[in-house]
């Protein structure tokens, strides 16, 4: 009998016990698909860079090997700042999509004979279909240049269900 209310009681606790919070951290290399460069008549070194790039989540968490798609605005004031934003798209291998909303601070330091530009900011899982359906999640994003014009973005963070 004993056991009968101990399996009872675990059973309900486990049910009614909140979900925490899982680790997300994965990086994805992506390279421009499409893009268009917004310049200005006005002198300044000023642009504004529209872009699709895909690549593949690498890492841990429920992000890992999902297919990533950057749909982009990034709005870049050389030599000094800029405020990049947009969003991801994940896609799993079962076609589960998970939608990422994006921002970070671009800002230019002192760099090997150029200015580097230097992009922190966060991410916040806004919508999603099949595992991410009622999902929420935020986190860090650094972007970083990879080969050419690609593009490494690493996200930090956790995912859980949400309230």
């Amino acid at each position: 009998m004993r056991q009968l209310v101990t399996a009872a009681l675990f059973a309900t606790l486990t049910a009614t016990a909140p979900a925490f919070a899982a680790p997300v951290s994965v990086e994805a290399v992506m390279s421009p698909k499409e893009q268009m460069k917004f310049e200005f008549a006005d002198g300044s070194k000023a642009f504004v860079l529209a872009v699709r790039r895909e690549g593949t989540a690498k890492g841990e968490g429920i992000f890992a090997d999902a297919e990533v798609t950057e749909f982009g605005w990034h709005d870049i004031r050389p030599p000094m700042d800029g405020d990049p934003r947009g969003y991801l798209q994940l896609t799993t291998a079962n076609g589960d999509v998970a939608v990422l909303r994006w921002s970070v601070r671009a800002i230019f330091m002192a760099g090997d004979g150029k200015p580097a530009l230097h992009d922190n900011g966060v991410w916040e899982l806004v919508r999603g279909t099949g595992q991410f359906k009622d999902m929420r999640g935020v986190g860090s994003l650094i972007i970083k240049p990879a080969e050419g014009e690609a593009r490494r973005f690493i996200l930090d963070g956790e995912v859980a269900k949400a309230p």
